[in-house]
């Protein structure tokens, strides 16, 4: 068999240089330490107004307030990691291309908050905005990808939204597509650890299947138009093209591209890889294209 294709030479020595290292911690704070020291290495975005506040009692970081559409935004990390600070130079990238206000949500994680916390606070967000009478979008990035999908079920016929915008969204907590075997080890996101965390956050492997936690089993109709990206190389790529195809088949309309060559949150490594930037930044297009 072939050795896979990768996007860019740099991206390829980054997986390299991974496979190196030994493996590093596993507690969940020390995590969520490595994971902002990873983030405050990056380049920062875009400088723009930001305030922290909360919203229907939720922390959020207000990006560029006052803007004709606003943008609710859930940060990936399995539901266990991430937070305002590893996802702010991404947020305010995706502010200042959609030329809208984001609202990114500082929603609470397991295994402190199991589910159904963090969707109850992306709920009360977006209900709190519901109010201003400015156009609504939902955004999110892997874990983020699925709370956002959940939040718009959940709202469905209460609060109309514009959009759903997904970046390697997990919409599928049971992780039984294909691409979770033949890529869960060696790109970066590893499909065991993954396994652990969505235990922290669904502790009853019972619930993993239900409509309320996955994508894939749930009535998608009536949801807003979607912009899905995935990646060749990511374990959940599987998931997020089958939640592209339901959605298509709920005759919700849908924009849908895998990305080749590329792994998962393509995004966090523009400043390593051109490819993953010319990537984000073909998603931070489309995304305007589809709130304008």
């Amino acid at each position: 068999m072939p050795d896979p294709v990768i996007a860019d030479e740099q991206l390829a020595a980054l997986l390299r240089d991974a496979a190196a290292q030994p493996a590093g911690p596993t507690d969940v704070a020390t995590m969520r330490r490595a994971g902002r020291a990873r983030a405050a290495t990056r380049a920062p975005g875009p400088a723009m107004p930001a305030t922290d506040t909360t919203i229907g009692g939720v922390p959020v970081r207000v990006y560029r307030p006052g803007a004709r559409v606003t943008v609710v935004y859930l940060h990936g990390g399995g539901f266990v990691l991430g937070d305002l600070e590893t996802h702010d130079a991404l947020v305010r990238r995706f502010a200042a291309a959609t030329d809208g206000t984001v609202v990114a949500v500082d929603y609470r994680r397991a295994p402190e908050d199991p589910w159904p916390a963090a969707v109850d606070d992306a709920v009360a967000v977006l209900t709190g905005l519901a109010g201003t009478g400015a156009p609504i979008a939902v955004a999110g990035d892997s874990a983020g990808g699925l709370l956002a999908i959940l939040a718009a079920l959940r709202l469905r016929g209460t609060v109309p939204l514009l959009a759903q915008l997904l970046i390697c969204p997990n919409t599928d907590p049971t992780l039984r597509s294909p691409s979770v075997t033949g890529k869960g080890q060696g790109w970066l996101l590893d499909a065991d650890t993954l396994r652990e965390w969505i235990a922290m956050w669904l502790p009853d492997p019972a619930t993993r299947a239900l409509p309320a936690t996955n994508a894939l089993v749930a009535d998608l109709r009536g949801l807003p138009p979607a912009l899905i990206v995935t990646a060749e190389h990511d374990p959940l790529r599987d998931e997020g093209d089958a939640y592209a195809a339901r959605l298509r088949d709920a005759g919700v309309p849908v924009i849908h591209r895998c990305e080749p060559g590329l792994i998962h949150n393509f995004p966090t490594l523009r400043d390593v890889s051109p490819a993953c930037a010319a990537a984000e930044s073909r998603f931070l297009a489309d995304a305007a294209a589809l709130l304008s």
